[in-house]
């Protein structure tokens, strides 16, 4: 096993994390009228579907970016 692509993989995980943060948080302040955790703890479906889709399409975009 080479430690070398162990911690290469490391690294793009934790890109890929940083990246999936900075979108939400760049989600969260283009649309000011709406509290995500507020709502959240609210129980709001939708918005949860919503951040979970955001989550899944940015994890697909890097993972095509990092290949």
């Amino acid at each position: 096993m080479e430690w070398s692509i162990v911690g290469i993989n490391f690294l793009y995980a934790a890109l890929g994390v940083v990246l999936m943060f900075v979108s939400y948080r760049v989600i969260d302040l283009l649309t000011p009228q709406v509290d995500f955790p507020a709502e959240l703890k609210k129980g709001n479906v939708a918005v949860a579907i919503f951040i979970a889709a955001l989550f899944v399409s940015i994890a697909l975009i890097v993972g095509k970016a990092l290949n």
